[in-house]
């Protein structure tokens, strides 16, 4: 059974920086997909894609919203997958979680296509 496991939230000040990590079990990341979303708590909040990345980590896709401040990458040799947060910003608070999907069971890697695995997340918070 594949497991995701995130660290690395804390509580950071704006324009600050956190880098997040998430170790995949159970299977050789090679075979997925990775990303990270966000979640903000309350009715009507939806999660929100982040950032993705290949199974080979040639090709990364970011959301509008963190491109130019935000750099996914991963370590296949190391099961993990990493987002570098920088310029943080308070309406970036949220719980963060890293997705993954067998590369093989979608088109691409991209933020549109559905991560089936996911982690328990961690918390960010960025405080004013």
């Amino acid at each position: 059974q594949v497991q995701l496991v995130e660290s690395g939230g804390d509580l950071v000040q704006a324009g600050g920086s956190l880098r997040l990590s998430c170790t995949l079990s159970g299977a050789a990341a090679g075979g997925f997909c990775m990303a990270w979303f966000r979640q903000v708590p309350g009715p009507g909040k939806e999660r929100e894609g982040v950032a993705s990345i290949s199974s080979s980590g040639r090709s990364t896709y970011y959301s509008d919203s963190v491109k130019g401040r935000f750099i996914i990458s991963r370590a296949n040799t190391k099961n993990a997958l990493y987002l570098q947060m920088s310029g943080l910003k308070p309406d970036e608070t949220a719980m963060y979680y890293c997705a993954a999907v067998p590369w093989a069971t979608v088109p691409t890697c991209d933020l549109r296509y559905d991560y089936k695995i996911w982690g328990q997340g961690t918390q960010v918070t960025v405080s004013s």
